[in-house]
């Protein structure tokens, strides 16, 4: 454990490369995170965020590097355990994903794609499990009548509800957040960030939060991690890197978003003028 660590570190990465091909796309990325922020990761598309937190969550193997968690038993390095070791850990860590119809299987009911990772985990009887998905779906924000109807029958912002709802019933330290209001229209974005804030402070919960919409990332997040070609160029708090940005590429991204107000021109950077 780290000296960090003592301060409240839920996770730390050192040096983490993944490569495809031989080539990198994600290289010598190191940060830590403590309990109960959002550290959100951004970058536009091929920057290697996705490939970060997969390789966080074991979703893929990393070729080089540690992954330290603080789980319920102690620390443990998530790059090297086995499959098997790992099991009991995905109750502790979870994603919630970009587009909820896609992650929900339509042939199951509400409370069978709630309940599943319940009866995988092997907890509780039928009648606990029941009573768990009911007091998950009001963390949500769905009534109980949602529990026999299947996906195709709510709207997205519903559909994302219950992928949190799936996402949580495990009552998991660590959630990835994995571009997850991106598919969504903007009215509904912002009732699904203000739903995640509120989880997080009823819950406990710390996030990962990835991103490309910057502004969505100044609203919920604490501290920002800007990557660019797999490497980590900048990071600071969410003032720090909005407010005072070092870096060309960082003030490129930000360059790229509008003012709410409609008088205020967009002036995107020019990306050759930077030496990018």
């Amino acid at each position: 454990m780290s000296e960090s660590a003592a301060d409240g570190t839920l996770l730390e990465v050192e040096r983490l490369s993944k490569f495809f091909d031989g080539v990198p796309a994600v290289e010598d990325v190191s940060f830590d995170v403590q309990r109960s922020e959002t550290l959100g990761i951004v970058g536009e598309s091929g920057s290697g965020k996705t490939t970060l937190v997969r390789a966080i969550l074991r979703a893929i193997d990393p070729d080089q590097g540690v992954v330290r968690f603080l789980s319920s038993g102690g620390w443990v390095e998530l790059q090297d355990m086995t499959a098997k070791e790992l099991i009991p850990l995905r109750r502790e860590m979870q994603m919630i994903f970009q587009d909820p119809f896609a992650s929900l299987n339509p042939r199951m009911t509400v409370r069978q794609i709630i309940e599943e990772p319940l009866i995988i985990h092997q907890a509780g009887t039928a009648s606990e499990r029941l009573e768990a998905v009911r007091d998950m779906l009001a963390h949500v924000q769905l009534e109980e009548d949602s529990l026999t109807r299947y996906p195709h029958a709510f709207s997205g912002g519903q559909r994302q509800r219950i992928g949190i709802a799936r996402a949580l019933i495990l009552r998991p330290n660590l959630v990835v957040c994995d571009e997850s209001v991106s598919a969504l229209d903007v009215s509904v974005q912002a009732q699904i960030i203000n739903l995640l804030e509120d989880l997080q402070n009823e819950l406990g919960l710390t996030y990962l939060f990835v991103a490309h919409d910057l502004s969505v990332v100044q609203h919920i997040c604490d501290r920002v991690l800007v990557m660019h070609r797999g490497r980590v160029v900048e990071s600071g708090t969410v003032d720090e890197i909005f407010d005072a940005p070092k870096e060309n590429y960082t003030r490129l991204l930000l360059s790229a978003v509008p003012s709410p107000d409609p008088d205020v021109p967009l002036k995107p950077l020019d990306r050759r003028e930077l030496g990018l």
